[in-house]
This record gives C-alpha cells, structure tokens and sequence, in this order.
C-alpha cells in the first residue's frame, strides 16, 4: 500500500488523538473517587445489616421489659394486701407472725424483681440507643453518597466532553486520508492495544519499543518514501518522518 508523507502526518495525528481518547476513557473508569463510592456503598450494606440486627435486639429487650415490668405488678399488690393485714392486725398471733414473714418475703421477691426490670430496661434502652446511631449513620452515608455520586458524574462529564471534542477532531482529520489506509491503521491498533502506527526513531520503533536488525532498518530505508512499512517485530505500521 502506497501513503503519501501527508497522509502518513495525518496518521499519526489520528494516533495521537486516539491515544488521548483511550486515556481519558480509562481516566473515566479509574478515578479514585468511584473507589470512594464503593466502600461507601459496601459500608452502607454493613450498616443496613447491623441496623435489622439492632431493630430485633430492640424489639425483643422492650418485650423483655415489658414482661419485667409486668412480673413485678401482681406482687406488688400481693404485698400491699398484706401489708394491710399487718397494719390492721386482726388476725391471731401466729397469722400476724406468718402475714410478717410473707411481707418480708415479697419485699425480697420485688427487689429480685426490679433488678431484673432495671437491667431489662438499661438492656432496652442501649438498644435502642445503637438503633438511633445506626440510623443516624445510615442518614450521613445517604448524604455523603449523594455528594461523592454528584462530584463523581461531574468528573465524568468533564472527561467526557474532552473525549467528544478529540473524537470531533478525528473525525475531522481521517476525513483527510484514504479509507484503506485508515481501515488498514485501525485494524492493526485493534489488535496493537491501540496502537496501529508508531514512529522510528533511528533503529528503534516508537511502538514495541525494540530495535531493528541491521538488515531490516537498510530494508526501512531503501523502501519507497511512499511505501507503508511495517515493524518487523510488531507488525505496526512505521512512520519514517523526522
């Protein structure tokens, strides 16, 4: 295939400008901040399980001080009753003597009874204390993945506008070259990691990076100005321009 000196330029700009494209692509799909939005987005999962985990703990320590609560009702009023047996002291002496013993008894029993009420309550409300923490944390998560997603689409958009400025510039350019010599340029960058045509500066292609044999340099050289040529090493075509 023959290419003249200016559409080899042309080439060569079209490289570079794909080139940037490729690095604003991959700018795009590395910023740290999307990292950022994962973990926040992975803290968020924890968060939303540790919440259902502490909504139950709730729930079942306000069952539990409610039950507490309620154990020591009937005996409070069992021991009023016999309080007021003492007090009225109608009774005989070892009735009184056994009303005195079951007053003390009962006092024994609340006081089992409220520390288990106590304890139930303080359980209660440390449970209910973590649920509003989790929710509070959950509430910020929201606020800071709203921010980082708005800055993260705003970077994205920026790139974006440079990739579609360079991509207008290209279609600009290879409307300046033969559509076999750009077909053949991009089928060689497709399989090039995108690079379908390096320089040669001195021995050495711009491309694979590796010098050329003595033989095949002179074989660069004694080509056609207008000749394609193609790097013996990694098939990319050459460009022998200044």
């Amino acid at each position: 295939m023959k290419a003249s000196l200016h559409d080899i330029e042309k080439l060569l700009e079209i490289q570079d400008l794909d080139t940037s494209i490729a690095k604003i692509k991959l700018s795009a799909s590395t910023l740290p901040i999307h990292q950022e939005i994962a973990d926040l987005v992975e803290r968020r999962s924890h968060i939303a399980d540790d919440l259902t985990a502490a909504t139950t703990n709730y729930s079942d320590a306000t069952v539990a001080s409610e039950r507490a609560e309620a154990d020591v009702v009937p005996v409070r009023e069992r021991l009023a009753r016999y309080v007021a047996k003492v007090e009225a002291a109608e009774m005989d002496p070892k009735a009184l003597q056994s009303a005195i013993e079951e007053v003390a008894h009962l006092k024994s029993r609340i006081s089992d009874l409220e520390d288990v009420e106590l304890l139930a309550m303080e359980t209660a409300e440390q449970a209910g204390q973590q649920v509003e923490e989790l929710k509070a944390e959950t509430e910020q998560i929201e606020v800071d993945l709203h921010g980082l997603v708005e800055a993260r689409d705003q970077e994205v958009s920026q790139l974006a506008a440079q990739a579609r400025d360079l991509t207008g510039q290209r279609r600009e350019t290879t409307s300046l070259i033969s559509p076999e010599l750009l077909g053949l340029y991009e089928k060689v960058a497709a399989r090039a990691n995108g690079v379908g045509i390096a320089r040669l500066q001195g021995r050495r292609c711009s491309g694979c990076g590796l010098e050329a044999t003595v033989a095949d340099y002179n074989s660069y050289i004694a080509a056609d100005p207008e000749q394609v040529i193609r790097c013996a090493e990694c098939d990319r075509l050459l460009a022998r321009t200044p």
